[in-house]
């Protein structure tokens, strides 16, 4: 029987017949992100770890630059912030070519698990997850405590302020002067409290987030390039840490990579 190929204009499409592996929320939120970190370089083309890599000491986004001068040109990334002169940071120099090889060899590792038994993967993530969770939570915990503990100084202060401005011990000058200091820490503190209990709420793994990210694995099985559509898909963001060099001369670099939904993963 002879097949007629219709003409793309006269086909019809027919949405949601079958599950989606990924809600349609997680997938339109996905292509926002990857359209929001395309930015174009003056040669034009599209840096594909753009948006993603992060200085892990200041949290600045790492620059992408070519060496030129050197006989073989290459890639690399440096942190912003150090590249801007300011001297606030150091440089967490990196090659692109490391860098990429190092990022294919974990998605093609985390793939091969996802293929070989994903119900022990699953266990894996939640296992990870569960401990990665439990130290954030604890210096939360702390940063939380000394930050409402400061703020019920204020108050206090602030009120003996107003009692020592009303019996007339201090000036109105002073009241005023202090009065702004202390509700500018109050509003600082306020905000700080109100962002550490967010994190910590927001901070909760549960099966279903393990059980997300390991679908949006299946979409790319080994896969042998990078693309920012799979960096974007599969990844949070990579954090640079600062090169350390042994007495050999080597050079060591810790590169920590954070994936959406279930964040770092050994």
């Amino acid at each position: 029987k002879k097949k007629v190929r219709k003409p793309q204009e006269e086909w019809y499409r027919v949405e949601n017949t079958h599950e989606a592996i990924i809600s349609e929320e997680v997938f339109q939120k996905v292509q926002e992100l990857i359209a929001s970190r395309r930015r174009r370089q003056k040669n034009g083309t599209t840096q594909i770890f753009s948006g993603l890599v992060k200085c892990a000491d200041c949290g600045w986004s790492l620059a992408y630059g070519v060496n030129s001068q050197n006989k073989n040109p290459y890639a690399h990334y440096h942190c912003s912030k150090y590249g801007q002169g300011l001297r606030q940071c150091s440089m967490h120099y990196i090659r692109y070519d490391v860098l990429y090889a190092y990022v294919l060899a974990r998605l093609q590792y985390w793939s091969m698990m996802v293929q070989k038994d994903e119900d022990k993967l699953l266990k894996r993530l939640l296992n990870a997850s569960d401990r990665e969770r439990n130290s954030a939570k604890k210096k939360q915990a702390a940063e939380l405590k000394k930050a409402e503990k400061r703020k019920a100084e204020v108050d206090g202060l602030f009120a003996k302020m107003y009692e020592d401005w009303s019996a007339g011990r201090i000036t109105e000058y002073n009241f005023n002067m202090l009065s702004e200091k202390y509700q500018n820490e109050q509003k600082e503190l306020e905000t700080k409290i109100r962002q550490l209990h967010e994190t910590m709420e927001a901070a909760v793994q549960t099966a279903a987030d393990a059980e997300k990210w390991i679908a949006l694995m299946k979409q790319y099985v080994n896969p042998v390039e990078l693309t920012a559509e799979l960096l974007n898909t599969l990844i949070e963001k990579i954090t640079v840490h600062e090169a350390v060099k042994g007495e050999d001369g080597s050079r060591e670099q810790e590169v920590e990579i954070y994936y959406r939904f279930i964040g770092k993963i050994d």
